[in-house]
């Protein structure tokens, strides 16, 4: 009776997993974009984060649809088509835009629009203008990449407020940097810090990480051995501006990160409140049947 219930779990695993894969893939609406600056960077450094000067740094939309730039940091900043080493290109120019101000533009042509500031040029980012309801390749490649690392090592956290904190992260591996992303859930405009440590050694430390959409990359220094790695996120609130709202100061934290069994990853729940109590678990869980 035991055999046989295990062998109708997996047959029904497997008609799962064929709908799965024979699913057509949708077809990406992006009529409208609102393009937003970093916070903070009239100052240089932002070109450096994983976020970029620009929010999201490459956005997409519909040709005649409606690109929405709004200025949200504090200094004056521009949306100006074409590069700082060429100078404008002329498809749009917003000029001085001061704090708090937007521009919309509305593109008629397919091709990708790089733009910068021209106070600021270390600031840059790039508008993809493509078919209505054509594929999303940028989309489709970020959802490649977050699908291909679930057979590595994989945890799932919450935040009091009921937020999930999902990562996805590679092998860790001797010599070679770990990748690790990460999704708040139905959450946008989140900010937070991530510590990566691997036998007590820091090989990460991302502080003021601002996820525009909720998910974003990070990569570890080149790892020293292939042991598990232990991952704290402390959130720092929702928003762009202050005051930030949310659980502020809370951690997930995620101990002895590695992938088991290939594809199968087993998952870790943490959820550690700083001002109460830290409490961690192993992500090594072996299932029994």
């Amino acid at each position: 009776m035991k055999t046989k219930a295990i062998c109708s779990f997996f047959v029904l695993f497997a008609i799962v997993a064929g709908i799965v894969a024979t699913t057509p893939a949708a077809f990406a609406d992006h009529s409208e974009v609102t393009i937003e600056t970093a916070p903070g960077s009239g100052a240089p450094g932002c070109e450096d984060t994983a976020e970029g000067c620009y929010i999201p740094s490459t956005a997409t939309v519909d040709v005649g649809g409606k690109v929405i730039m709004s200025n949200v940091d504090t200094a004056a900043h521009t949306f100006t088509a074409g590069t700082p080493e060429d100078g404008p290109s002329g498809e749009f120019d917003t000029g001085l835009l001061m704090a708090g101000n937007s521009f919309e533009w509305s593109p008629d042509t397919i091709g990708e629009v790089p733009y910068f500031c021209m106070v600021h040029p270390w600031m840059q980012g790039l508008i993809v203008v493509q078919e209505a309801e054509a594929m999303d390749e940028h989309d489709d490649e970020h959802d490649d990449e977050m699908m291909g690392m679930e057979g590595a090592a994989t945890a799932t956290g919450m935040l009091s407020d009921g937020t999930m904190v999902s990562i996805w992260t590679s092998t860790p591996t001797a010599g070679e940097a770990m990748e690790i992303s990460i999704e708040f859930e139905d959450a946008e405009h989140v900010n937070h810090d991530m510590m990566v440590t691997q036998n007590g050694v820091e090989v990460l430390m991302d502080e003021g990480a601002h996820h525009h959409e909720g998910t974003g990359m990070h990569t570890t220094a080149p790892l020293t051995s292939s042991d598990p790695v232990d991952i704290t996120v402390t959130f720092q609130g929702y928003g762009v501006e202050d005051p930030k709202t949310g659980p502020i100061g809370e951690e997930v934290v995620f101990s002895n990160v590695v992938p088991e069994f290939g594809t199968i990853a087993m998952m870790v729940l943490a959820v550690a409140i700083i001002s109460i109590v830290a409490v961690t678990a192993k992500s090594r869980v072996i299932p029994r049947f």
